[in-house]
């Protein structure tokens, strides 16, 4: 399934623990298209996710009068009953469940080799103008920089996937997954979200606050200033009024 990386938040569980959270959007999406062994040469499906509104006229005869902004293609075994128009959303996911997610990470543009690689660099005094530089990279035998020297260059722009994140809750109203762990990639970047099987014995229970609840609902519903004045209105100290001890 595709998804929108949204942003990171916390939640806590029923013990109190404190547990980072990544917002993902998991879908709508539906199926544009089956491949099959007998015309393709191998079994997949190509999945529409988000809205355009200008499309060329090839892609609007392939979308079948859909706007889709994004299609990615996925593999699926022989037999799999998927079909054009089935529609996939954040209620495939189950709470407990673990997850692959693929995405595209920040570009960092030309970096160094400490940003790049980690390096410490050179003493910052006792003669030394450029502390940043790599220093050494070959002797007199092979006479070449051999190949693989870690050394300054592009960094980031590229595809990496992270694997076994568990899926924390999942809010199939707003399709919005939470995931426990860092997702690649920006915010409101594309993200490609697999799952792998594999599901806890019993999933996290999690602390469920009133006021939290709300403050969500209302702020997405766009009265934010109206739900952080209550937020903190409710968040205030009660005082407590304690009777004198006539001993004293």
């Amino acid at each position: 399934m595709l998804g929108k990386k949204m942003n990171m938040s916390q939640v806590f569980d029923a013990s109190g623990e404190h547990l980072p959270v990544t917002v993902i959007q998991a879908g709508p999406c539906k199926v544009i298209q089956v491949k099959t062994n007998e015309k393709d040469g191998y079994t997949a499906v190509q999945i529409g996710f988000g809205s355009k509104i200008h499309l060329t006229r090839a892609q609007k005869g392939h979308q079948r009068k859909e706007h889709f902004s994004d299609l990615q293609e996925f593999r699926i075994a022989v037999g799999d009953s998927l079909k054009v128009g089935d529609e996939m959303n954040a209620s495939n996911f189950q709470p407990g469940e673990y997850i692959d997610v693929t995405g595209t990470v920040k570009g960092r543009g030309f970096a160094g080799v400490m940003k790049r690689h980690g390096f410490h660099g050179f003493p910052a005094s006792h003669g030394h103008d450029h502390p940043r530089m790599l220093g050494s990279v070959g002797s007199a035998f092979p006479q070449h920089v051999m190949k693989g020297k870690r050394m300054a260059g592009r960094m980031g722009g590229n595809i990496v996937t992270v694997k076994n994140l568990l899926v924390v809750d999942v809010d199939a109203e707003r399709n919005l997954i939470f995931v426990k762990g860092a997702v690649p990639g920006a915010s409101s970047g594309i993200v490609r979200l697999k799952s792998t099987g594999k599901k806890m014995e019993k999933p996290l229970e999690l602390y469920q606050d009133d006021i939290e609840k709300t403050f969500e609902k209302k702020k997405s519903d766009g009265k934010e200033k109206e739900a952080l004045v209550e937020k903190k209105e409710a968040e205030k100290p009660k005082e407590v009024k304690t009777e004198k001890d006539p001993k004293k």
